[in-house]
């Protein structure tokens, strides 16, 4: 009796080997993300038409956060805080804006292929900074494209939500027919505006539809900070429910999950954040799609991890991309959307294939 009494008594087994194993992938994963991108940011910040030396810029910036350092000369100094950091900063806020916001959307659409621009949130700020420029508002100085590409990216969504819901509810497909739909009337009203623009005008619109972070600046830093820090701050904490509703609506209902609640809020969460990372840095396609796809790859499809961990991928993304966009053609500058699509183009190609293949075809 008393074998029997100690042998039941025996302690409980710690969780199995998976789940050990699935939450050392995504420690290591974490770990990893942080300190490349630690890296990138300081080889961003020193790297250029004009080098600083990796030892310069952290005795810059030990300096100015009172921990030792030193001041550098009047032009380092100058380049460092007027025109590297910002830049950094500004890619650190969209690329995890818009890492993170393609992760929501994959939950929410439950397809590893969906990205923010589904919903229309990418065309619908073209649409309002093509209409700044065309037209040549004015009306906020140099902030003018920006406030309308914000502006009218959550006009878009609001409708493209709005359009799709019926019964008092949205169902996936309407809601991304619903976009395609919006998508198309964007890119027109697009076409409209560059025709009525001057060349001057048109010069313009296409820099900012082939996406850059070389008008970057600390006062717009500033402006794409609260709603990027709002967004990742809400983001992780609808990772339990993005899981429950990836079982299928009827399931995660049965569960406890609000589906239409939820998916309104993120919705509106990745709306947020596309629309201020867009309209300060132009159209950049792909980080959405890709880093939450090969994160999913790498750790499973958890969104408790694959959320924030999105956001850590995509500024490393963005970061890196940045440097190589100012780097690789010097002294020229390749535009930022532009690379992003060279390489994310047949990383896309080769997911559709992969996911071709391992379902066995698409009927």
């Amino acid at each position: 009796m008393r074998a029997g009494t100690t042998a039941s008594s025996a302690p409980v087994a710690g969780p199995p080997p998976p789940a050990r194993r699935r939450r050392r992938t995504t420690t290591l994963l974490t770990a990893g993300l942080a300190a490349a991108l630690l890296l990138a940011c300081l080889l961003s910040a020193g790297l250029g038409a004009y080098e600083i030396p990796l030892g310069d810029v952290l005795g810059s910036l030990l300096h100015r956060a009172g921990l030792g350092g030193a001041e550098l000369d009047r032009v380092p100094e100058s380049v460092l805080w007027n025109v590297r950091l910002p830049r950094v900063a500004l890619a650190l806020l969209v690329g995890a804006s818009l890492g993170c916001a393609g992760a929501l959307m994959q939950g929410v659409f439950g397809n590893p292929l969906a990205e923010p621009g589904v919903i229309g949130i990418s065309m619908g700020s073209a649409v309002g900074a093509v209409a700044a420029i065309a037209l040549g508002m004015d009306f906020l100085g140099n902030w003018t494209v920006t406030a309308c590409a914000f502006a009218a990216g959550l006009v878009t969504v609001l409708l493209v939500y709005t359009l799709s819901r019926a019964g008092g509810r949205t169902e996936v497909v309407t809601l991304i027919l619903t976009g395609i739909a919006v998508n198309a009337f964007g890119g027109a009203l697009v076409g409209l505006g560059v025709f009525l623009a001057d060349n001057a005008q048109v010069t313009q619109i296409t820099f900012w539809q082939l996406g850059s972070l070389a008008q970057a600046t600390w006062p717009k830093v500033l402006a794409v900070l609260p709603c990027a820090l709002v967004g990742l701050a809400v983001a992780p904490l609808y990772g339990r429910k993005l899981d429950l509703l990836a079982l299928g609506e009827r399931p995660a209902r049965h569960l406890g999950v609000d589906v239409e609640r939820l998916r309104l809020v993120m919705v509106l969460v990745v709306a947020l954040l596309t629309a201020a990372a867009v309209a300060v840095a132009g159209v950049i396609t792909f980080v959405g799609l890709l880093v939450p796809h090969l994160l999913r790859m790498a750790a499973g499809p958890g969104h408790r991890f694959l959320v924030p961990g999105s956001a850590l991928g995509g500024a490393l993304v963005l970061v890196a991309a940045d440097l190589a966009a100012r780097t690789a053609a010097q002294p020229a500058e390749l535009p930022l959307g532009v690379l992003t699509a060279l390489f994310g183009s047949p990383f896309f190609f080769w997911l559709l294939r992969r996911t071709r293949r391992k379902q066995g075809g698409w009927a």
